[in-house]
């Protein structure tokens, strides 16, 4: 090879090098992630999505999870064929808590026509208020298989129910008082950062399924 075609071809793997490097680069910064949340329990894992469509709820769930203040609660409420309820949090300073407004103790709904109350469906525990606003941290998973649409468009669903449905059937199996378990069952919250395509490739199409409504 003469000395001019070494250094031509050596310009040219330079700038194929420096194109390379640059679509990775912006592939990277394009790259979008997701929140993957885990509720452990003794009778196993619930992995969870949450939807981008109701922001205020979502940041809010992350929130207390990183924050760990669902962590040692229990599911106080269970009802086979229905549903599972839990995430109450004691405030460290129940006086002060006792202090704020139902605002300050509660979220705006973000009820949309297309999320329903499907089997594996989290959505945000309220009592009755005419805005339906959400309590600020109780959420409950529905249990029954075809779901609990008399629920629809009355309560904000906020995420769905990934892997984990038979530790959801086996949490409304347990003995029960009226509907507290008789054995407190208390769950630990996490939340990971994970690549979209990463929850895609593990999940399947749950963005086109779920998040745009079923």
């Amino acid at each position: 090879m003469t000395k001019t075609k070494y250094i031509t071809l050596s310009i040219a793997l330079m700038i194929f090098a420096s194109i390379a490097m640059s679509f990775i680069s912006s592939n990277s910064k394009t790259e979008k992630y997701d929140y993957l949340v885990t509720i452990s329990t003794d009778f196993g894992d619930m992995k969870l999505m949450l939807f981008d469509d109701t922001p205020i709820h979502k940041a809010n769930f992350i929130k207390l999870a990183q924050e760990e203040k669902f962590d040692s609660s229990i599911f106080h409420r269970v009802i086979n064929n229905f549903m599972i309820q839990g995430g109450a949090i004691t405030p460290a300073d129940q006086q002060a808590w006792d202090t704020l407004s139902f605002e300050d103790k509660t979220l705006p709904n973000e009820i949309m026509e297309k999320h329903k109350n499907i089997y594996g469906a989290l959505a945000a525990a309220r009592i009755e208020n005419p805005t339906k606003r959400s309590d600020n941290s109780q959420f409950y998973i529905v249990q029954n298989h075809s779901g609990a649409h008399y629920l629809d468009n009355n309560y904000t669903v906020f995420g769905q129910l990934l892997v984990g449905y038979d530790v959801l059937d086996k949490i409304v199996s347990q003995k029960l008082n009226g509907s507290s378990p008789v054995e407190p069952i208390k769950m630990k919250v996490s939340v990971a950062k994970v690549k979209r395509t990463d929850m895609i490739k593990f999940y399947g199409d749950i963005y086109g399924k779920y998040a745009e409504g079923v």
